[in-house]
């Protein structure tokens, strides 16, 4: 499990999904995204899907996923 308070694309509040990290500014937990990518949802349905959600944020948790799994 990866410790998303150094991204900057992500946050966590108890008041908004019971503290789980969402992306920025949304209400759309991170899992989602790793979840629908996992299903096969290519990210162009994805931020039709969500459409709070902005391509940068995509891109940072991404990024980040990407370091965190090698390091």
């Amino acid at each position: 499990m990866f410790d998303w308070s150094s991204c900057s694309a992500v946050e966590s509040d108890p008041q908004i999904q019971s503290g789980a990290w969402v992306l920025r500014g949304t209400r759309v937990p991170v899992a989602s995204l790793f979840q629908n990518l996992e299903d096969g949802a290519q990210i162009d349905e994805y931020l039709e899907w969500f459409p709070g959600v902005q391509r940068s944020q995509i891109e940072s948790v991404l990024e980040f996923a990407a370091r965190m799994a090698v390091a």
